[in-house]
């Protein structure tokens, strides 16, 4: 009776450590996240100038999608849906939304689903995701993951002028900086880093983990603010400067537009944001690609070191890296500079899943199939074995990297809810390999340039009255996100057969012998974005001029007379 007692107290503890055991095996997964790169910036994509040998290698090792699409071409939304697997119009966060993701909603995003089913988490690079009451300033986001180590917003190509958190780094320059905390989180020693914020001293051996490298480059902001200082890299100083670059396919300068390629009235071209006029021409394109070119063969570097390094440490057979943009770049194709709009240069991103342990023979290295950002959490959840939260709208494509026969999704659906004082208009769109159709919604937005110009003549803090978000506006963007569902009909449609123009020169839409293939496309819209729009409110917190004054009022430390 005793050693059936012992039996019986001993067998709870056995198939804990067995279960334990197992989960140990679950492969490790680095997520590493670029900013404004267009799909043609790899030399596997296609680049004729730019070298990415790391890359390309992940590429033909894994497998590269060539149909992969972002759900928002604006960072702040494509983000948050990749965290989320959910559409920008299902969780409700943009720069003009005046919303910040609430802890609620928080509670599903990959991260912490993976923390929770026993994963060492950790984040490096730029956070582009207001987080709980109060948004960045919440830390909210800095204690989701085990280790740290970012900066809210842009980063700037020399981070430390930015954010405090970076100044213990050796380096100097985002990419270097970037790597140097990645090391810092797979090399099994103890955290070097004392500024990132991390719950212990060094990383355990006995979990898997996710290691998430989010850039901000070769995003125009951080890539004007490189000054080729005499401490930097010889890739950022003279690389590319010996040649003169080819400009992008149909770019357009400014002054020989003749027939613009939306109509003035809803795209407001002379509102665009100033970091995006360098494409007005051909001096200015040529130099901007100069420094979002050096930036992609310094991320490639940064990725060939890190495969390095998991070799080193003996992680290459069992981690699963995954690479991915949060949107493209118009660089003056058409006339036009930025993003935000549902171009195939604004949408389409170079996606690449790398798993290792997945047989040589069957992985298919090239696949047309449409995917989408939000399938990368549900695919990583499963490649980790874990459930796949409900409120998830992304598919698994893990079938993709071993079938090219299998697909996911007919259609694929991108909208654009950021339409603000910059100019851009409201716009959705739904495609499948062969054709596109985009519909435009009325743009009635107070010009920038005016903001800009009676702001200057009042002493107004330019930016703020720029950039500020205020209560009032909350209802506007709900309004946006509702309004195409409530019956709001568009001003203006697009329609390409992609499958013979590519490069989307030829609006098909007011053709008459394309009025079926529009009706047809049509009914995909409507039916796609009750998809994209989900049930129920979205899960969001106040994240306004107002709310943060309320947030100060009630954290004031009370002075004592």
């Amino acid at each position: 009776m005793k050693y059936l007692l012992l039996l019986f107290i001993t067998l709870p503890f056995w198939s804990v450590n067995a279960q334990k055991k197992a989960k140990d095996d679950r492969p490790n997964i680095i997520f590493i996240l670029t900013d404004d790169q267009p799909y043609d910036y790899l030399s596997v994509t296609g680049n004729k100038v730019v070298k990415t040998p790391n890359i390309d290698q992940l590429a033909n090792q894994g497998t590269l999608f060539t149909n992969a699409h972002i759900t928002s071409p604006i960072c702040m939304p494509s983000r948050v849906s990749m965290f989320m697997s959910q559409y920008e119009r299902k969780h409700g966060v943009n720069f003009n939304s005046g919303t910040a993701l609430s802890e609620e909603a928080w509670k599903t995003a990959y991260p912490v689903v993976m923390k929770e089913a026993g994963y060492f988490t950790a984040y490096v690079g730029k956070n582009h995701t207001p987080l709980g009451k109060n948004g960045y300033d919440s830390k909210v986001m800095e204690h989701a993951f085990d280790y740290f180590y970012g900066g809210h917003r842009h980063l700037g190509f020399y981070p430390k002028d930015r954010h405090k958190i970076f100044r213990g780094a050796k380096n100097d320059t985002q990419i270097e900086i970037l790597e140097e905390a990645s090391f810092d989180v797979l090399d099994n020693n103890d955290f070097r880093i004392k500024e990132a914020i991390k719950v212990m001293e060094g990383r355990p051996q006995d979990q898997p983990f996710l290691l998430n490298i989010c850039f901000n480059l070769p995003h125009g902001a951080s890539t004007s603010t490189m000054k080729q200082k005499e401490s930097d890299d010889d890739i950022y100083k003279s690389l590319f400067r010996d040649q003169t670059l080819p400009l992008p396919e149909h770019y357009i300068a400014k002054k020989d537009i003749k027939t613009p390629k939306l109509p003035a009235d809803l795209l407001h071209v002379e509102d665009r944001q100033v970091i995006y006029n360098h494409v007005d021409t051909p001096e200015g394109a040529r130099e901007r690609l100069t420094r979002q070119y050096q930036a992609m063969v310094g991320i490639d570097r940064l990725v060939g070191n890190l495969t390095d390094k998991l070799k080193e440490l003996k992680l290459d057979k069992n981690t699963i890296i995954v690479f991915s943009s949060d949107h493209g770049l118009l660089m003056g194709q058409y006339g036009l500079g930025g993003k935000a709009l549902l171009y195939e240069y604004c949408t389409k991103v170079s996606t690449i899943i790398y798993d290792p342990r997945l047989p040589k023979k069957k992985r298919v290295h090239r696949n047309d199939n449409l995917v989408q950002s939000i399938d990368i959490a549900p695919t990583m959840l499963a490649k980790a074995g874990i459930a796949i939260p409900s409120e998830y709208q992304g598919k698994d494509v893990s079938a993709l990297l071993t079938d090219e026969n299998a697909s996911v999704r007919p259609y694929v659906y991108t909208e654009n809810l950021w339409s603000t004082h910059f100019g851009n208009p409201r716009c959705e769109a739904v495609q499948n390999q062969e054709w596109k159709y985009i519909r435009y919604y009325k743009n009635d937005n107070f010009s920038a340039s005016k903001r800009v110009e009676y702001a200057k003549a009042l002493g107004l803090n330019v930016n703020s009255v720029l950039y500020g978000m205020n209560d009032k506006e909350i209802p506007v963007y709900r309004s946006y996100a509702e309004s195409s569902l409530n019956g709001e009909q568009p001003v203006y449609e697009e329609l390409y057969h992609l499958g013979e123009d590519p490069n989307e020169l030829k609006n098909l839409a007011s053709n008459a012998q394309y009025k079926e293939k529009l009706e047809e496309m049509r009914k995909v819209w409507a039916k796609e974005i009750k998809v994209a729009r989900g049930e129920g409110q979205p899960l969001v917190e106040r994240f306004t001029k107002e709310s943060a004054f309320e947030f100060k009022q009630k954290h004031k430390p009370i002075v004592h007379d």
